[in-house]
């Protein structure tokens, strides 16, 4: 027993030594793995740069994260300022009467540079502001593309207005803000789906029906469902008298047509110098006079630079909120 006590303490001893080893390993094993999981939820500056961006004209790579940008249409100027992006320079809306940027982005844009006009760009200005990363649209500068990719890398979407959701995720995807993007859409499309449930609840469960005619220098317009207005309209779940209730973007009418603009609530925006339009011809004719909305003071003038040229999650933020006070309810937060 003598002999066997001295081997069995040692035994004991090592097996201790091992296990407090052992227990220590994995302690810091797991503290390893959470500082693994804390870094990978912690993404680096600049991280994801370069990068490749497929768009409408090809790849473009963007070496590193943009901080000069410049944008040649209003839904990119909506959507970078969306993503917190003060751009460098910018052109006004194309059909604003009295220039400028567009209002309802006043704040975001008092240091923006204009570049204008929006169908010439002046590349002299853009390269002046010696920007790293150019957005716009095959629709709008097809022609002027080599000389902006000459300048910095440039990033173009198909076209504008009914795509603009689409267009945000490129934009985003441009600026290494994908995650932004996302939950400011996803912020609008609560908000709006939240109204939609608010006036029909309004209206004893019934979804009333909604119009938008816009004038410009020409035929009248009345905007159909493949618009900018016509996808939030849509995403508040209201419905479109016939002659909207179409996957267009868009029928033109004569004042002899206007009855077809006749809905429970009737959208007016005005885009050039009403002396240019047919407004007064259209809002004197008996036609006009004999729609419903007309009768029961439903027709709302609403802005252009929001409901038309905005293009973007804050524009239709502003639309949501005319259409809240167009049907009397509060508008959802």
């Amino acid at each position: 027993m003598t002999v066997l006590r001295p081997t069995l303490y040692r035994m004991r001893r090592v097996s201790s030594l091992l296990l407090t080893v052992i227990v220590g390993s994995a302690v810091l094993t797991a503290c390893g793995d959470d500082a693994t999981k804390d870094d990978a939820s912690r993404p680096a500056a600049g991280a994801g740069f370069p990068r490749s961006v497929t768009h409408a004209m090809g790849t473009t790579e963007i070496k590193k994260k943009p901080r000069r940008v410049v944008v040649l249409d209003t839904g990119e100027l909506d959507d970078v300022t969306t993503l917190g992006i003060t751009p460098v320079g910018a052109v006004s809306p194309h059909m604003k009467t009295e220039g400028g940027f567009p209002s309802y982005l006043s704040a975001k844009v008092k240091d923006t540079k204009d570049v204008g006009p929006m169908a010439e760009p002046d590349i002299e200005r853009i390269m002046a502001l010696k920007p790293d990363l150019i957005l716009s649209s095959k629709v709008r500068h097809a022609k002027v593309y080599d000389k902006l990719k000459g300048i910095a890398p440039t990033v173009f979407t198909e076209t504008t207005g009914a795509p603009w959701k689409e267009n945000l995720k490129v934009h985003a995807q441009a600026l290494g803000l994908e995650k932004e993007a996302a939950s400011a859409l996803g912020a609008y499309e609560k908000r709006a789906k939240a109204l939609g449930e608010e006036i029909r609840k309004k209206n004893d469960g019934k979804t009333p029906t909604a119009s938008v005619v816009r004038f410009v220098a020409g035929p009248t317009r009345l905007y159909q469902k493949q618009s900018f207005s016509g996808i939030v309209l849509s995403d508040t779940g209201l419905r479109r008298p016939a002659s909207q209730d179409v996957d267009k973007p868009m029928l033109e009418v004569s004042p002899e047509r206007i009855d077809q603009a006749d809905a429970d609530m009737v959208f007016v925006t005005v885009a050039d110098d009403p002396k240019k339009t047919q407004q007064d011809a259209v809002q004197e004719n008996p036609l006009w006079k004999g729609l419903g909305a007309v009768k029961n003071g439903k027709v709302f003038q609403v802005p252009d630079e929001t409901w038309m040229s905005g293009i973007g999650v804050q524009a239709a933020g502003h639309v949501l909120d005319d259409i809240a006070k167009a049907a009397g309810v509060d508008a959802p937060k």
